[in-house]
């Protein structure tokens, strides 16, 4: 793409996204020609299996129809317990068609998370694989009398045949032009305390995620473009689905379960240009058996949903020819602060940095106590200026104002991420922590993540997750839970080892003062690590 002028550019997306009249089936499908691709669909057997937009457009104007014909209009909820595939595709775009919402459900999640989403989203309707059916019989879902099940295969009695459906409704062209301030998404954060939050996204987002596209992914008409993130994610959503839709880049999608070599192979063989991931996917292909396959042609490689470690990009240069880039964002928002990938607002990459603000926001950090921005290298709590920021599009969480009120200044003013970081001299945001894991110790506030940082890169050490625990003398001390290397045995001399490794290489006084030897550490569905777990954990033990 060639360079621009960012502020340009966002008010371009801004009006074409933002609206009395704004078309989604036109902007993410219908525009582009019958035979350009739009995925390629990779089996468990590698075999990959092409669709043009023309295709899309097809089957999913005829899923718009069906649901029409079981009473589904506008602004009514449609979810999907699917698995990546062609099946996903056409039901969410056929979902955004006809003007509905999409209520995306992880496949990992329990019938009781299940529920808890279709219940408080009053889903009409519900699109699930083969081996998710039976999820839906839990008794919690199945008192849920409006609610429609659509099989893909293997239907139980009173379901509806997703193939059948879709094939046997009419191909009637059918578009459905709303306001840009419309629902499209409905999707529930996964949060670490209390249930989770129902985020409504409007139309309009699409211009802050097709702006990340751009700017941060560099999007080009010729890249193969391959988000890893699950779809049932804000970031394989809103970043994969949706950023591919909107710039018609063809894109690669990997049906089943997360494998290393798989993944590996499939960058190899589809010539992959264009590659996003979480930072544990690049671990697992850092740690893979075998050698990288030869042929990649991977132009740029970013990673979001948790800060990157030292050691992906030591191995990323060495085997992929390329840094990744670290992003940040949030389901409220999409990407915000990014190292990005376009030339127009690119910039050296610095090894620990998650970037600058993107075109169409502006991020800042404000003094812990006060509204009140501070200095440069200062650790504070990082925030969005909603005044200068024209791509914010969250207007509060479903049916909850006081957590809505908790997310913002008194004033309005600025959104707070419930992170802290610093920003330095030259604009750059470092992470330090979430709010709720912000380390004090004896006048000290330390940011869990730059303590695990240096422990991963311990040749013994897979992964590592630091919390504080309680101490009369110091008010907080640092302990470490780590998982090591296979053949690794922890014992009293290792832990005396990693102590020293973190004083050498962080700070003296921040080290572990107790390390926790364990086969593996709680995380989210998503892969973030759950360090309020652990620490309750040991606050229980300690008692």
């Amino acid at each position: 793409m060639a360079v621009q002028d960012p502020d340009q550019r966002v008010l371009e997306l801004q009006s074409l996204y933002d609206g009395p009249a704004v078309c989604l089936a036109e902007l993410l499908c219908d525009q582009y020609p019958d035979d350009a691709i739009a995925y390629r669909v990779v089996a468990a057997d590698l075999s990959v299996t092409t669709y043009t937009y023309g295709a899309l457009r097809l089957a999913s104007t005829q899923f718009a129809q069906a649901l029409v014909t079981q009473g589904i209009s506008s602004g009514d909820r449609v979810a999907t317990l699917m698995g990546k595939g062609w099946a996903f595709l056409v039901a969410v775009m056929g979902i955004w068609r006809l003007g509905a919402v999409h209520v995306p459900l992880f496949t990992a999640f329990a019938p009781p998370a299940i529920a808890m989403r279709l219940s408080r989203s009053a889903t009409r309707l519900v699109v699930v694989d083969a081996s998710q059916r039976d999820k839906l019989n839990d008794p919690e879902i199945s008192v849920l009398s409006a609610l429609t099940v659509v099989s893909v295969a293997d239907s139980q009695a009173n379901d509806l045949a997703f193939w059948p459906l879709v094939n046997g409704a009419p191909a009637e062209a059918l578009q459905t032009p709303l306001r840009g301030d419309a629902p499209m998404i409905e999707i529930y954060t996964s949060g670490t305390t209390g249930n989770p939050k129902g985020v409504v996204v409007p139309i309009k987002a699409v211009a802050a995620f097709r702006a990340y596209a751009e700017f941060g992914f560099d999007l080009r008409p010729d890249d193969v473009f391959w988000n890893a993130a699950d779809p049932g994610w804000a970031y394989g959503l809103y970043l994969g689905v949706l950023a591919t839709l909107s710039t018609g880049t063809p894109a690669v999608m990997l049906e089943g379960g997360f494998d290393a070599q798989r993944t590996l192979q499939v960058l190899s063989r589809l010539g992959v240009t264009n590659f996003a991931a979480a930072p544990t996917v690049y671990r697992a292909l850092l740690s893979a058996e075998g050698e990288v396959p030869s042929g990649m042609m991977i132009r740029c490689a970013s990673s979001a949903g948790e800060p990157l470690t030292p050691e992906i990009n030591e191995w990323a240069e060495a085997n992929l020819g390329v840094t990744v880039h670290d992003h940040y964002g949030q389901t409220e928002g999409g990407m915000m602060i990014n190292n990005h990938h376009h030339p127009s607002v690119a910039a050296p990459v610095k090894p620990g940095a998650m970037g600058r603000s993107m075109p169409g926001w502006r991020a800042a950090v404000l003094d812990n106590e006060r509204d009140e921005e501070v200095a440069a290298g200062v650790v504070g709590r990082i925030v969005i200026d909603c005044t200068r920021s024209p791509l914010s599009w969250f207007a509060g969480y479903v049916d909850d104002p006081e957590k809505t009120a908790e997310r913002y200044s008194a004033d309005g003013r600025w959104y707070l991420t419930g992170d802290t970081g610093y920003v330095d001299e030259s604009g750059d945001f470092h992470f330090s922590s979430r709010d709720d894991d912000l380390i004090l110790m004896a006048g000290y506030r330390i940011g869990p993540f730059e303590i695990e940082s240096v422990l991963v890169q311990h040749p013994a050490v897979v992964e590592s997750a630091v919390i504080a625990v309680p101490d009369t003398l110091r008010g907080e001390v640092i302990e470490s839970f780590v998982v090591l290397a296979e053949g690794v045995t922890g014992n009293e001399a290792l832990v005396a080892e990693l102590q020293q490794w973190v004083k050498k290489r962080f700070a003296a006084h921040a080290y572990p003062r107790v390390i926790h030897f364990v086969e593996a550490l709680p995380k989210t569905p998503s892969g973030k690590i759950q360090r309020f777990q652990l620490k309750k954990q040991r606050i229980a033990e300690l008692a």
